[in-house]
C-alpha cells in the first residue's frame, strides 16, 4: 500500500464528511441567519430562541437528505472493500 493510496483513501474520506455533513449545517446557518435577522429587527434578545428553529430544521434535513447521505455512505463503503485487494497489493 503507497502513500498515493492512503492519500487517495483519505481524500475521498474527507469529501464524502463534507458532502454529508452539508445540508444539515446550511440549513442550520440558514435559520440562525433568519432567527437573528429577526431578533436584532424585534430586538429581542434571547439567546435560547433560536436553539428551537435550528434544531427542528436540522432534523427536516435529516429526514429529507436522509436517504440519499445513506446511499452515498453505502456507495463509499462498497468502493472502498471492492478497493480492498489493489490497496494491499494483490
Amino acid at each position: 500500500m503507497d502513500t498515493n493510496a492512503v492519500l487517495d483513501v483519505a481524500v475521498q474520506a474527507l469529501i464524502l464528511a463534507a458532502k454529508l455533513a452539508a445540508p444539515v449545517l446550511v440549513t442550520a446557518l440558514v435559520i440562525g441567519f433568519v432567527v437573528s435577522l429577526v431578533q436584532s429587527v424585534t430586538q429581542i434578545q434571547e439567546v435560547t430562541l433560536s436553539f428551537v428553529p435550528k434544531a427542528v430544521g436540522a432534523a427536516v434535513a435529516l429526514i429529507v437528505c436522509g436517504h440519499w447521505m445513506i446511499s452515498e455512505l453505502i456507495s463509499f463503503t462498497t468502493d472502498l472493500y471492492a478497493r480492498i485487494p489493489a490497496l494491499l497489493g494483490g
